[in-house]
């Protein structure tokens, strides 16, 4: 059954819809790519914990700049003139890691794939919340959103099949290139996209720096502060699950497989689920919640002696907040600044919010010897979400704001 936001968009945001969908799995799947073929890089490549917890941190620290700099010239050039740049430098990129010899070839190519990362979903989060009636911009930005839960899934998919099927130098390097057909069908797709109505209706770009200005500079500390705790969640999941999967759980491909399978259902539900509670009950009580039941799930996941089966069982819980909190993150940095300002504002929050979170992975990687990986993965999970919790508590519930009448009243 149709649900009646989408029913209600015209062609152009339908292929909006679509083109944003398949760019974000495309995103999703590329950069997420990494943490499944880490455990084979360590025995291939002989790479510490350190230099592994680089090479994912590298590629999130250069997607700050990425997402900064793209979100901001799309409040001058375009939003859609912007996506149809990104998604061909993402495919690039990409194929330039699976292309890698060595391993500083390799973070150079993810220092690369990082700028191309940070901008496809930076624009299209403002895109998507432009082409929103404000009664569905949860709805319909959480279901876009929720495409990155399917890249995860198709990273594991694709790296567990190549690897199984293929020599593992061989296997890692095929996973970089299979969404290149995909990405040359988003590209032919936004070439018949026209910008949002929101965007041809607005004045000028205002200057970037104007989201520093008085009256926007608490705005965005906030901002910046949500999207850290957001990421710094999420990446030191996404990045060392697998390997403490198969390095301290001594598990089989298939078995992890099974368990990232439970992981990446959970963040879909968790997905859908903020989704729908953003226009029910408002974007701060989402974060509240999520963040609050995320902090109880991971310590007790990473604590407690669980056997392999509860842990299989427990994965749905972890992923249900680590994705659950970008349902709400979408719409709050959509919503906090004008239409002049929007791209380089939420560029600029979301991106250094992921920058700083981006030393998350290789926090960890020197935390290993410590804590474990399961110990350092609780340590900072419960950590980041507790600077959600404070953002939360800080910001302006923003839910169902009209751009239109803001833009009459600015």
């Amino acid at each position: 059954m149709t649900p009646g936001w989408y029913r209600a968009l015209d062609a152009n945001a339908r292929r909006a819809f679509w083109s944003t969908y398949v760019g974000f799995s495309i995103d999703a799947m590329n950069i997420q790519l990494y943490s499944f073929i880490l455990p084979v890089l360590l025995i291939v490549w002989g790479l510490t914990a350190p230099s592994a917890g680089l090479l994912a941190s590298a590629a999130l620290i250069s997607s700050a700049i990425g997402g900064w700099i793209a979100a901001g010239l799309s409040d001058r050039l375009g939003r859609v003139r912007i996506l149809r740049v990104t998604i061909v430098w993402l495919a690039i990129s990409t194929m330039l890691c699976g292309l890698a010899h060595n391993y500083d070839q390799l973070l150079a190519a993810r220092l690369i794939q990082g700028l191309a990362f940070g901008a496809e979903w930076g624009v299209g989060s403002v895109f998507m919340g432009e082409i929103a009636s404000p009664r569905t911009r949860g709805r319909l930005l959480g279901t876009a959103l929720s495409a990155w839960a399917l890249g995860w899934g198709l990273a594991a998919a694709v790296s567990t099949l190549a690897i199984a099927l293929l020599p593992l130098e061989a296997g890692w390097r095929v996973t970089f290139l299979v969404s290149l057909p995909a990405a040359a069908a988003v590209l032919l797709l936004r070439m018949r996209l026209s910008e949002s109505p929101t965007f041809l209706a607005s004045r000028s770009a205002e200057p970037w720096h104007g989201i520093f200005a008085a009256g926007m500079r608490g705005k965005t500390m906030r901002g910046c502060l949500l999207a850290m705790g957001t990421h710094g969640g999420y990446w030191a999941i996404a990045t060392w699950w697998p390997a403490m999967l198969r390095l301290e759980r001594r598990m089989s491909s298939a078995e992890i497989g099974a368990h990232m399978a439970a992981l990446v259902g959970g963040a879909l539900c968790g997905y859908l689920v903020g989704a729908w509670l953003n226009d029910r009950v408002g974007r701060r009580a989402t974060l509240a919640t999520f963040a609050t039941v995320g902090i109880a799930i991971v310590l007790a996941v990473t604590r407690l002696p669980l056997s392999n089966g509860a842990l299989l069982a427990c994965s749905l819980l972890v992923g249900l907040p680590a994705a659950g909190l970008y349902s709400a993150i979408g719409p709050v940095l959509t919503e906090l600044y004008p239409t002049g300002l929007r791209g380089s504002g939420l560029g600029f929050c979301y991106n250094v919010g992921r920058g700083i979170a981006g030393f998350t992975p290789l926090a960890i990687g020197g935390s290993v010897a410590t804590f474990g990986i399961a110990g350092s993965i609780g340590i900072y999970v419960a950590g980041a979400y507790s600077v959600v919790l404070l953002a939360a508590a800080l910001l302006t519930e923003t839910r169902a704001l009209d751009f239109a009448v803001a833009r009459e009243s600015a």
